[in-house]
């Protein structure tokens, strides 16, 4: 008979941090893959630690705790399947990202990572030392060589281990998701198994870490890029592979292709998914925003109750005498299709006290934004003063078009915790309140249909701050100024370029003066799910203090 060898694939979600529970759900896989037959189980790289461990990763006691929780798994798998597990290695003073094989109750093999990703979110080069490129090793009849993460984005690692008798590879990750990301990932693996003519695991981490989200959507190709096994998106799964020997060398048996979601549900669910584990990994079972009755916060709280559940989430709208009968009749109905909490805190009562208290040293000033903020800043005690009575984490909901250009207020609509729609531009909010309307997922704890009213997708956006106010008296309308941004922010595209675009230039030096103005805000601005390759955090670090301008 032919050689076989079935590899278990765990793609799990591990929590930063939280070594033991991470090491016991490797353990309940391990037992999962012990009782399928299988010979060996990998898990994604740094699963053990979680990932990423930004500096936390340097603290000499993490480091150790890491080996000894390692070292005890191993003890405690000792008789089965192999595994294949990521976390970090400290050697000769060096630290490493590195892949462990435990098998034999030991720590049999030790794979390094060679090359470093030092760009977007990753400061990998700050945190560890590159490290020669290892061989392969044996499990069984099989040879397997593992490039970790950015490795297999190389030719030399992969080629280097097909050189010296790797007969698959094996490429544990931890690759953060930002749109149409799984056509990337598939294309250079598909380049590396023609290099190569081996057949190629990528095994990815799945949920949510701060802002950064690790889809899963693991997957097997054969020789000549077929693919062989689609592992789910967004989701934790376990998937068995059978590698059969035949006479042209090892190749994956045809598996399950679990179908992957568009743009619109792979980003929709990508907020779902970082909101849910940032409230869990950090301890809040409940949520509060302010719902007004407008299209952020109503896409918000339908993020937060498909996250957690209607019942978890309070929706509060705070009138002043601007607030519409529209956007009263909207919030309520709103959050009734929801099936969420719904409180009703008129603000004017306190706005006319600090009024009283102000009005001394504003005398004979004339009511400007001053006044308006002061609205706004009132909503964001009131809210924060009912997170802190009732442990429920204040959501902030600004779009990614009213974080780059300022078009929020610092201590007031920005207060709380996270914010979901931080890296979705406004006209994409009004499409994914669409898509929401018309889909629904077994993931989503929220009902099916029409939650958000189509009158708030339909009606002008406005900050309600004073009589008639719209958004377009301050800002150009949203799709000129989406696109700008897109050109400023997400592809650093020069003023005379969008000129040349056809965008008027009064318009594009204004929003590039504010992007450039409000870095203080978004500094001190809550995280937020990172959905594309230019998200405001890590993705894109600029100065506070900048006299810089395109003058182009």
């Amino acid at each position: 008979m032919a050689n076989r060898f079935r590899l278990t694939l765990a793609q799990l979600n591990p929590t930063v941090g939280a070594l033991g529970a991470n090491a016991t759900a490797a353990a309940q896989a391990w037992a999962a893959a012990k009782a399928a037959g299988a010979d060996m189980i990998a898990f994604p790289e740094m699963y053990i630690t979680g990932y990423q461990t930004q500096d936390l990763v340097q603290r000499p006691r993490f480091i150790e705790d890491c080996n000894e929780v390692l070292e005890r798994l191993a003890r405690d798998c000792a008789e089965g399947p192999a595994i294949g597990i990521g976390g970090p290695w400290f050697q000769a003073g060096r630290l490493y990202n590195a892949y462990f094989v435990l098998q034999g109750g030991k720590i049999a093999t030790t794979v390094l990572k060679h090359h470093l990703p030092n760009d977007s979110v990753f400061d990998e080069k700050r945190l560890f030392s590159s490290a020669e490129v290892n061989g392969p090793y044996r499990i069984g009849p099989l040879r397997i060589g593992t490039p970790i993460c950015e490795d297999s984005w190389f030719a030399d690692v992969a080629e280097t281990h097909a050189e010296t008798g790797a007969e698959i590879l094996l490429v544990p990750n931890g690759s953060p998701y930002y749109r149409d990301k799984l056509a990337v990932r598939q294309n250079i693996m598909v380049a590396r198994v023609v290099e190569t003519g081996l057949p190629l695991v990528y095994l990815n981490l799945a949920g949510g870490q701060d802002d950064q989200v690790f889809d899963g959507a693991s997957f097997v190709l054969n020789p000549g890029g077929k693919l062989a096994v689609q592992m789910p998106a967004f989701e934790t799964a376990i998937t068995h592979v059978d590698f059969t020997e035949t006479p042209d060398g090892w190749r994956a048996e045809p598996g399950e292709l679990v179908k992957q979601p568009n743009a619109w549900e792979a980003d929709y669910h990508a907020m779902v998914l970082s909101l849910r584990d940032y409230l869990g990994k950090t301890g809040f079972k409940k949520v509060l925003l302010g719902l007004s009755g407008g299209i952020d916060s109503a896409i918000v709280a339908t993020i937060a109750a498909d996250a957690i559940g209607p019942e978890n989430v309070r929706c509060v709208m705070l009138p002043s005498e601007y607030t519409s009968q529209e956007s009263l009749e909207d919030a309520k109905d709103c959050a009734t299709r929801l099936g969420c909490r719904y409180d009703f805190v008129p603000i004017a009562e306190g706005r006319q006290a600090i009024t009283n208290t102000l009005a001394p040293l504003f005398d004979g000033l004339q009511p400007d934004l001053t006044e308006e903020n002061i609205q706004s800043r009132l909503r964001g005690l009131l809210l924060m003063a009912l997170s802190n009575k009732f442990g429920e984490m204040l959501l902030t909901t600004g779009n990614k078009s009213e974080v780059a250009v300022g078009y929020c207020t610092i201590y007031g609509d920005m207060a709380g915790g996270y914010n979901p729609i931080k890296d979705l531009y406004k006209t994409r909010v009004f499409e994914t309140c669409r898509w929401r309307n018309a889909n629904h997922r077994d993931w989503m704890l929220s009902a099916a249909g029409e939650v958000i009213p189509p009158r708030i997708i339909d009606k002008p956006p406005s900050a309600e701050l004073r009589p008639d106010q719209k958004d377009e008296d301050s800002l150009p309308p949203y799709p000129v100024l989406d696109a700008i941004l897109e050109g400023l922010v997400d592809n650093d595209v020069s003023v005379s370029d969008l000129v040349a675009a056809g965008y008027d230039r009064d318009t594009v030096k204004k929003v590039e003066k504010l992007v450039y103005l409000s870095e203080y805000k978004r500094f001190q601005s809550a995280p937020g799910t990172r959905l594309t390759r230019r998200a405001f955090w890590l993705d894109r670090r600029y100065p506070i203090v900048n006299r810089w301008r395109d003058e182009s």
